[in-house]
């Protein structure tokens, strides 16, 4: 088999495949790779499925934190806006 890079992208729709269960076999044949690499690119997404949903957490908590923020900000702005209405 001769060598090419594969994109994440490419590499992430190929393991699905044989996660939604085709034959690895077939999955092979038809891009050309080793079973060995299958299982690879297999093992090293679903190692790295914790992270992902990590990510999505610490984004969660960040987008908390700054709506706290303009929260805070919108409530220093309506108490500085009554001030000046009754002053």
């Amino acid at each position: 088999m001769k060598y090419r890079k594969w994109d994440a992208k490419t590499k992430g729709m190929i393991v699905l495949e044989g996660l939604k269960g085709k034959p690895v076999s077939e999955i092979c044949l038809e891009y050309q790779i080793s079973q060995t690499q299958y299982y690879r690119w297999k093992d090293r997404l679903l190692s790295s499925l914790p992270q992902v949903f990590a990510e999505t957490s610490r984004k969660e908590e960040a987008q908390a934190k700054e709506i706290t923020r303009l929260k805070e900000i919108i409530g220093e702005l309506t108490v500085a806006l009554k001030k000046s209405e009754l002053g």
